[in-house]
C-alpha cells in the first residue's frame, strides 16, 4: 500500500484553529496543491451519535461523568468510519490529507481527565488504540495552536452570541478547558507536535503571520 501524507491542525476551543484551517485550505487551493479536507467530529454522520449524546449531556452534565477511555472510543469510532468511508482510498493512493482535529483531540480533551502521573501511560495507550489497534494513519505533522484560557473563553462566548448557539458540556466548563490547555501543552511535548503560539512579545499575533508560520513549517517538513 502506498502511504499518503497526513497534516493535522489541533487546539482547544477558541484557539483560532478553524480560521487557520480555512486559511490553509484556501492557500493550498490557490497554489494548486492537491489535498483532501476532513473535519472532526463529523456531527452530521451516524458514526457521531455517541459523541453528540455525550456532548449534549445524555451521559452526565460534566465531561468527567464519562471517563477518558470511554469517551475516547466515541470519537475514535467516528474517525474509523470516516477513514473507511471517506478519505482512506485517497490516502492509500498517496494523497495528502489536511485534517481539522484528529486522534490528537482525544489526547487533549480526554487526557485532561487523567491524573497527571498517569497521563504519559494514557497517551501511550491512546496512540496504540487508534494507530495500532484501529490502524488509523499516523499524522506526519501536527500543528498545535496554543492560546490562553481567557482568550479561549472570550472567543467562544462571542461565537455563541453571534451564531445563537449553545455551549456543549466541554465548552461551558471553564475548569475543564483550563485542564485541556495544560494537557495539550503536555501532549505537544510528549508526541513532538509543532506549537503555534497565540501571543508574540505579549501581544496577539496577526492571523496571516500565524498562517505564514504554519505554511512554512509544512514546506520545511517536505510534505508539499
Amino acid at each position: 500500500m502506498k502511504k499518503g501524507k497526513l497534516i493535522v491542525l489541533e487546539g482547544i476551543d477558541g484557539s483560532g484553529k478553524s480560521t487557520q484551517y480555512r486559511m490553509l485550505t484556501e492557500r493550498f487551493q490557490k497554489e494548486n496543491i492537491p489535498f483532501y479536507s476532513t473535519v472532526f467530529p463529523r456531527y452530521g454522520e451516524e458514526s457521531s451519535t455517541l459523541i453528540r449524546l455525550y456532548l449534549n449531556g445524555a451521559f452526565g452534565d460534566r465531561p468527567s461523568d464519562v471517563n477518558a477511555c470511554a469517551a475516547a472510543t466515541f470519537f475514535a469510532a467516528d474517525r474509523y468510519a470516516s477513514y473507511k468511508q471517506d478519505w482512506g482510498g485517497f490516502y492509500e493512493s498517496g494523497g495528502l490529507i489536511l485534517s481539522d482535529r484528529y486522534t490528537t483531540s482525544n489526547a487533549v480533551h480526554q487526557g485532561c481527565k487523567v491524573a497527571e502521573k498517569d497521563l504519559p501511560a494514557f497517551l501511550d495507550w491512546l496512540y496504540d488504540f487508534e494507530h495500532v489497534r484501529l490502524e488509523l494513519p499516523k499524522p506526519d505533522l501536527v500543528l498545535y495552536l496554543d492560546v490562553d484560557i481567557e482568550t479561549s473563553v472570550a472567543r467562544m462566548r462571542r461565537r455563541e452570541a453571534k451564531h445563537h448557539t449553545h455551549a456543549d458540556i466541554h465548552e461551558k466548563d471553564v475548569d475543564y478547558l483550563r485542564a485541556c490547555l495544560r494537557t495539550g501543552r503536555f501532549a505537544c511535548e510528549h508526541y513532538g507536535w509543532r506549537r503555534i503560539d497565540w501571543l508574540k512579545d505579549g501581544a496577539e499575533r496577526e492571523k496571516q503571520e500565524k498562517n505564514d508560520e504554519i505554511f512554512s513549517i509544512i514546506k520545511e517538513t517536505g510534505l508539499i
